[in-house]
């Protein structure tokens, strides 16, 4: 067993892959090792350079037979290349989520989605500790990939998210995992080496201890195949590659250790599904696949906009109401409000721009402004200050439209009703 906490581990592996994700990988290594693994040259050609950091142990992706309209989860999808081959196999009705410890990989492999043209809720990538539990509804999931991931994550860890898959797994669902596992028990001083952790050797397991976890997990049956890849080279680093590029090489042969797999299983057919109605999205919450508000915009309390609306004819108004809403119109909204959905805003944020971008005041609400209109409001000030926009402010309306109804529902001039 080895002797480093848990933290430790986790906080090495995101640091590594922040660290990969802002240095990249030579692009000419990085092809020769994903075809090494297997990945086509189609494949890799219809994809950005960039998704291909070189850092796979195999390639799940050319197992996993993912049909039009799947839904497909990618476990530490790095710059996005098994999302993004995912996503012209799934189809426009098919979902595609990468989940990634590291934010510097998510914002990468949402750059290399954006160059594609694809964003949520068809491609999302979404930061998560896959060491939690995962932001994914239950029982929506055709397929959960992953490549050379799961042996960077200490031993409780890999127990979770074993189970953790198999929750999120539809009724006959399967997995397709690449991943490093071990020959014979690791000697002592590779188990305990930080570098060796993040470099994908000493977290793995023996193969009978890897059937023993997904067994407890619920998959009853698994099947574990030798891909006989080199991983002398695809750990340590060699002509730019390795999870860890400022790490010093291991000082021992890894194929003597350590040995590449890919392991396929699936969940039974006869499990009992809720009877409840199944999301649209398989995401726990839609505004994971966007990047997190920086900005806190200041409240205006309802007087204040009324006083602005009584104060200013339609001529003279020199700010702009958002309602965020989407599905819950029901009751009525401020009067001349512009429909934003917030779950379509991050990215409508340019044409917002272009609409407010001379608008002093820009007031976001949702039914309390406790959640999508505040959100929203974030967005576009942190978009404004990112594009350097002085002519324009965010503000959330205190208590949402609740608030305003309960003071001026009876005021025509202030209320539009559907």
């Amino acid at each position: 067993m080895s002797n480093l906490a848990d933290s430790s581990i986790v906080a090495a592996v995101e640091r590594a892959y922040d660290e990969k994700a802002k240095a990249g990988s030579n692009e000419a290594y990085a092809k020769e090792m994903a075809q090494s693994v297997g990945y086509t040259p189609s494949d890799l050609e219809s994809i950005p350079p960039t998704a291909q950091l070189g850092v796979g142990c195999g390639s799940p992706i050319n197992t996993a037979n993912l049909k039009d309209g799947e839904t497909v989860v990618d476990l530490g999808s790095g710059g996005g290349i098994d999302v993004l081959i995912a996503a012209s196999k799934i189809g426009p009705t098919g979902q595609a989520i990468g989940l990634d410890v590291s934010s510097d990989m998510v914002t990468l492999s949402r750059r290399n989605a954006a160059e594609q043209g694809l964003k949520p809720p068809h491609v999302a990538f979404v930061q998560a500790s896959l060491a939690d539990p995962l932001p994914i509804a239950s029982n929506t999931v055709d397929c959960v990939l992953s490549n050379c991931v799961i042996n960077l994550l200490p031993q409780g860890g890999k127990e979770g998210l074993l189970k953790e898959v198999h929750r999120i797994l539809k009724p006959g669902g399967r997995i397709v995992l690449d991943d490093i596992i071990a020959k014979q028990p690791l000697s002592e001083e590779i188990r305990n080496d930080l570098t060796s952790y993040v470099n994908c050797i000493s977290g793995s397991i023996q193969v009978e201890e890897y059937r023993t976890l997904l067994q407890n997990a619920g998959f009853a049956e698994s099947n574990f195949l030798e891909t006989k890849n080199d991983l002398q080279k695809i750990c340590s680093g060699v002509d730019g590659g390795g999870c860890c590029k400022s790490a010093p090489k291991p000082n021992f042969d890894v194929n003597v250790w350590v040995a590449s797999y890919q392991i396929t299983a699936y969940k039974s057919s006869e499990t009992v599904e809720s009877a409840e109605s199944k999301p649209t999205s398989a995401l726990l919450r839609w505004w994971d696949a966007y990047p997190k508000v920086k900005s806190s915009p200041a409240l205006i309390p309802p007087a204040e906009l009324a006083a602005l609306y009584k104060e200013n004819s339609e001529s003279e108004r020199d700010f702009a109401i958002i309602d965020v809403r989407r599905d819950d119109h029901a009751g009525g909204h401020v009067r001349g409000s512009d429909n934003w959905p917030a779950q379509t805003f991050y990215d409508d944020l340019p044409k917002v721009l272009e609409k407010y971008r001379n608008t002093s005041r820009v007031v976001f609400y949702c039914g309390s402004s406790s959640g999508r209109g505040p959100r929203c409001a974030g967005w576009y000030q942190d978009y404004i200050n990112e594009t350097g926009t002085t002519t324009s402010a965010a503000y959330v309306l205190e208590g949402g439209v609740k608030s305003w109804l309960a003071k001026y529902g009876n005021e025509e001039d202030l209320v539009d009703r559907d």
